[in-house]
């Protein structure tokens, strides 16, 4: 963890164990690791190596068979189902690689849905949604539905979505798996600028070693366990 950095994110023993007929599969082999405010972090590792696993368990999406996974000050492995769609909802922000639009939806629309879940109203969740499009360089593509956009143009949507709620922390799954290398390119920039200008925290699951080269830090997993964990 970087020196000064508070953690936002740690992991302690975690082990997660899948069934196979008569096997006992590790996906998750004895994790352990700390994430502080701020860090742009990649995991990185090949298909079947535990990385998406490991996100799954940080983001709270699945839950560790044992172990300790604390997220801002949070037991997440602890909560019930509807305790953890709040808790990802108030502290965490989401970047897939599929973008996840929806096509009956402009720009603003797509990325103003999150806050309509929080009961923000049309008004003010809009102007959100313009300030987080502007950040990412959209504000000329306001009302442009997904089919009308590239697929660099959609995933910038995809982030501004992640950024309007002002996430402690934003999870991205492969998130330039479907972009051209120029256009992986500008989106890793547009990453990293984000993450230290707003002061987020970024996690990012890769199998590509020059994707991962753009985070401040690599975190290499291999059957289920950390072999390398190193900085820039």
């Amino acid at each position: 963890m970087a020196e000064g950095n508070h953690t936002v994110i740690r992991a302690k023993d975690v082990y997660k164990i899948f069934r196979l007929g008569q096997e006992k599969v590790r996906a998750l082999n004895g994790v352990s690791l700390q994430i502080g405010v701020g860090e742009f972090v990649a995991i990185v590792g090949t298909s079947g190596s535990g990385k998406s696993t490991l996100l799954n368990m940080l983001a709270g999406l699945d839950k560790p068979t044992r172990g300790e996974i604390v997220i801002a000050g949070r037991h997440i492995e602890k909560m019930n189902e509807a305790g953890l769609v709040k808790f990802r909802r108030e502290h965490v922000g989401f970047i897939f690689q599929s973008y996840n639009l929806l096509p009956q939806f402009d720009a603003v629309e797509n990325v103003a849905l999150p806050l309509s879940f929080r009961g923000v109203s049309r008004e003010v969740r809009n102007a959100q949604a313009v300030e987080a499009l502007k950040l990412v360089g959209l504000e000329k593509y306001l009302k442009h539905h997904p089919m009308e956009m590239s697929g660099g143009q959609q995933q910038r949507v995809g982030i501004a979505r992640a950024l309007v709620l002002k996430p402690e922390i934003i999870f991205a799954d492969e998130p330039t798996g479907n972009l051209d290398s120029k256009t992986t390119k500008d989106i890793l920039k547009l990453m990293w600028r984000l993450v230290w200008e707003e002061k987020q925290t970024l996690v990012m699951v890769t199998h590509d070693n020059k994707i991962a080269g753009y985070a401040d830090r690599q975190i290499r997993i291999l059957d289920g366990k950390i072999v390398a964990d190193h900085y820039k």
